[in-house]
């Protein structure tokens, strides 16, 4: 049996530190097993590629957008009518609805005439409550408007929306005419305002006329430049018994 040399100091010789290097070595070792065991079960980390790394550095790079597609068209639309079974009726729609599809006005706006025309025969109804003869002069009048070539305008605002069914069942003659009709019509107002006006304020009393119409001779008349001066002067006259109001050169 061998004996360790003891060394001065109290350390023991190199045999002694050899023993004591190994018996700390063998638990560092165990250690790095375990860990290594430890990431083997774990798995093998994921790998950043390339191809993300630029775009993780550079921020400012942005994704192509996708082309935006074009906004749909708008449709003009109103809400569905009662359905009718009678003749009278459904065949008054099926004219409006022609009507309305004049020139092909429809198409640009997108209008549906089929639903249009029964919005606006039932409106027409309800106003007169039957399909007696008011009710026929009604839709005839509305007819003949809509498709009237010098009033294109009527029937766009009813096909856009900007005169409701409700509007176009109740108006007027007057209401549904073009502007240059209306234009007309005032002025031919203010004319026949004026001639009474002149017969009533600045006449002479005659009964040199006979009235056309009631066939009586008490008139006021007056005479008016209204053309160029070397024309014949117009003359004005009026009733004085009825009313009646005429004018000749």
């Amino acid at each position: 049996m061998k004996v360790p040399l003891l060394l001065p100091g109290g350390s023991r010789g190199p045999a002694a530190g050899a023993e004591s290097h190994a018996c700390h070595a063998e638990p560092a070792a165990d250690a790095s097993d375990a860990k290594a065991r430890e990431q083997r079960r774990a798995g093998p980390l994921p790998a950043s590629s390339s191809k993300e790394a630029p775009e993780a550095k550079d921020p400012s790079r942005k994704r192509p957008e996708l082309p935006r597609m074009p906004p749909a068209p708008r449709i003009t639309t109103f809400p569905p009518a009662p359905v009718t079974c009678d003749a009278v009726r459904s065949k008054c729609r099926e004219m409006l609805a022609a009507a309305l599809r004049t020139d092909h006005d429809h198409m640009a706006v997108g209008a549906d005439c089929e639903g249009l025309s029964a919005q606006i025969e039932e409106c027409i109804f309800r106003d007169v409550g039957n399909t007696d003869m008011k009710y026929k002069n009604r839709v005839r009048s509305r007819i003949s408007n809509l498709k009237d070539a010098k009033n294109p305008d009527l029937r766009r605002n009813v096909l856009c929306g900007a005169i409701t069914p409700q509007q176009i069942a109740v108006m007027t003659s007057e209401e549904m005419a073009s502007d240059e009709l209306k234009e007309i019509r005032k002025a031919m107002t203010k004319e026949a305002i004026r001639e009474h006006q002149m017969a009533r304020t600045g006449g002479t009393q005659t009964d040199l006329f006979t009235c056309g119409k009631c066939r009586r001779k008490n008139c006021t008349y007056t005479q008016v430049q209204t053309r160029s001066s070397d024309e014949p002067m117009t003359t004005f006259v009026v009733c004085n018994e009825c009313g009646n109001r005429w004018k000749f050169c």
